[in-house]
């Protein structure tokens, strides 16, 4: 090539995605796109020696929930520190738009029991300065961050922000519902959403212990709400289930995406009491694979209830506040990572750490260097 590269990565070890071997080679890049990959000639307006190091595309990372720290961070940790260049987020169902000034701690808590984020962190860090899920994409597309962000409708802010106390009880909606939220949808797409994601799993609880309002969301409501959204421009379903209900809801959910012609993604984990139910399920997507319904089906890497099979990570039934105690398991535990009865002193007794990025004048750090004040 004759033209002068912005940047020239010289000698790294290739892993370009495609399942080959390593090999070494020189990457150009002008514009912001690779143009070259082999032995560059050009000497590049900035190079980087990068021999004996990898070098690799960026992750897209299309389970995430950094819909909270999106709104006080540029830095969207740890997942830009470990070569994510993309990251989805308003996964499960749970994010912060749309949503009404009255339902803010609902969707905090929801969002704490979910994910485990601590509620002051999210209360002292989210300035609330949307309703609209446009309103939040449009504030978001001021900001800048050391990575690409994507989002998509969370299902259980839609249905509170239409149904108000109905939607959080999980009452069936009306079709005056489904229209309002086939609407904001739309909407949605037209801003820059990316997809719509719900959740029908008993997992998914707030912090206080309820059930989140989208678990027994009617095949009416979820094929509403898809197929406007797929209507106005190309969209994901996104969806969680239990393994002991899955031979009732994955059928439908598939019934939607067939409906819709909604392309889906659903998260696939194995189930203690059933191991090899997965194995089934996978046969089911496959099936509806084969009949051409377009399906991916993200499957971590190590399980995500490692945690449950350590003792010292779950606190004692007498020692836990976190839920009303009707609201607990079998194990008389919250199973929450952010149990009060784990937590040896307060959230807002945290040090700051050095170049700690957290709003001033807040004694709250989420930095992972930041330690409990001696």
């Amino acid at each position: 090539m004759t033209s002068t590269p912005d940047l020239v990565i010289r000698g790294g070890n290739i892993a370009d995605g495609k399942g080959g071997d390593l090999y070494e080679a020189d990457v150009a890049i002008t514009g912001g796109k690779i143009t070259e990959v082999g032995k560059v000639a050009a000497k590049g307006k900035e190079e980087i020696d990068a021999r004996g190091k990898l070098v690799a595309p960026g992750f897209v990372d299309v389970h995430t929930h950094y819909d909270g720290q999106v709104t006080w961070s540029q830095d969207i940790t740890p997942s830009s520190q470990n070569g994510v260049t993309t990251a989805i987020m308003g996964n499960c169902g749970v994010g912060f738009a749309p949503c009404r000034p009255s339902d803010h701690g609902r969707l905090i808590q929801l969002m704490e029991g979910v994910e485990d984020i601590p509620e002051p962190v999210l209360s002292a860090g989210i300035p609330w300065a949307w309703e609209s899920f446009p309103d939040y994409m449009e504030w978001l597309s001021k900001r800048s961050f050391d990575m690409d962000i994507g989002a998509q409708l969370p299902h259980a802010a839609l249905r509170v922000y239409v149904m108000g106390e109905r939607g959080a009880r999980r009452d069936p909606a009306t079709p005056e519902d489904n229209k309002q939220m086939a609407a904001l949808a739309g909407d949605a797409v037209r801003s820059g959403a990316l997809g719509f994601s719900t959740s029908r799993t008993l997992n998914h609880r707030t912090s206080t212990g309820d059930y989140t309002p989208t678990l027994k969301a009617g095949e009416d409501e979820l094929t509403a709400i898809a197929g406007a959204m797929h209507g106005v421009g190309r969209s994901v379903l996104q969806f969680v289930l239990d393994q002991s209900t899955v031979h009732e809801d994955l059928p439908m959910m598939l019934r939607v995406a067939e409906t819709t012609k909604c392309p889906i993604s659903f998260s696939v984990a194995q189930a203690d009491k059933a191991p090899r139910r997965w194995r089934q399920t996978m046969d089911t997507i496959n099936e509806a694979a084969a009949r051409g319904l377009s399906i991916t089906t993200p499957v971590s890497y190590t399980h995500l209830d490692v945690y449950k099979r350590q003792p010292s990570m779950r606190p004692r039934r007498a020692a836990c506040r976190s839920r009303p105690r009707s609201r607990r398991g079998r194990s008389g535990c919250c199973s929450g990572w952010n149990c009060r009865a784990t937590r040896s002193r307060p959230i807002r007794a945290i040090a700051r750490s050095p170049g700690c990025r957290w709003p001033s004048g807040s004694s709250i750090c989420a930095g992972p260097r930041c330690a409990p004040r001696s």
